[in-house]
């Protein structure tokens, strides 16, 4: 019994530790192909650095194939058709195959979103902001600089508050990151939830990757996705607002203020 006991709490404090260990870190991918898994991963992110590890598990070799197809080819790096022309092949082996019965597009998911107990947003906080600079986690130190003053181009990184607490992130993959004929506007939305004067929760509750994928268009649905609601405390100062994570680590994000973003079109099927 006693022996019995031991185990019992042993596997428990395992788990326990496991949990606690994996609980601030992107998830682990091996699907071996680009799909849903990397996109929600994505949602979960801010920093380029986590973005990459996101791409980098069960992604990055499908990836690798399909640019040196696209290279041995002689695709030119403008030639934004070339690459599903002589490499469809490997393209569609490269990402997740689409669904018998694709989603429909959210071109506007804050437009009527019932939000739930988020309290008052300020005024402050509300508009479009654009990420501008990110400290990274220590183990990215190795590959990237400790601060990220210019964030990729290719990991563009959008965050929109409305009056009535509904918030919008997005991340924009280019070509550059998923090849030729390839780009996804990776989206979540879901309540700004204030949980102090400086204090919120962002509480994704839906998410979608929407744009071309080897040059047609494509709609990832991530509501199954497991979102994990990063906490931060904020503050605004001019154009500037800045998050700071409520974690041991303190990682801070910095937005500068865009303008309102032109009304989005849905995806053409």
């Amino acid at each position: 019994m006693l022996r019995a006991l031991f185990v019992l709490v042993s596997l428990c404090w395992a788990a326990s530790a496991w949990a606690q260990g994996t609980a601030s870190k992107p998830r682990t991918l091996s699907a071996g192909v680009c799909g849903t898994t990397n996109w929600v991963c994505v949602t979960d992110c801010i920093d380029v650095g986590c973005v990459a590890q996101c791409l980098r598990e069960g992604c990055e070799k499908a990836l690798g194939r399909l640019q040196a197809c696209t290279v041995k080819s002689g695709c030119a790096p403008d030639d934004t058709t070339c690459s599903a022309r002589v490499c469809g092949a490997t393209c569609q082996r490269a990402f997740e195959p689409a669904p018998q019965s694709p989603e429909k597009e959210e071109p506007h998911p804050c437009e009527g979103f019932a939000v739930e107990g988020s309290g008052q947003v300020p005024e402050k906080v509300v508009g479009r902001w654009e990420l501008s600079a990110a400290t990274l986690k220590p183990e990215f130190k190795s590959e990237l600089e400790r601060l990220n003053p210019s964030p990729r181009p290719d990991f563009k990184r959008t965050l929109e508050v409305t009056p009535s607490g509904c918030f919008l992130m997005s991340t924009t993959l280019e070509d550059a990151t998923l090849g030729q004929g390839s780009s996804l506007d990776v989206r979540a939305w879901g309540t700004f939830a204030m949980t102090g004067d400086d204090k919120v929760v962002l509480q994704p509750k839906d998410g979608q990757a929407v744009g071309q994928v080897c040059g047609k268009p494509r709609i990832f649905g991530l509501s199954k996705g497991t979102f994990q609601g990063p906490r931060y405390t904020f503050s605004v100062e001019k154009d500037t607002l800045t998050l700071v994570a409520d974690e041991p680590s303190k990682r801070t994000f910095q937005f500068q203020r865009a303008p309102a973003s032109a009304p989005r079109e849905p995806t053409q099927k």
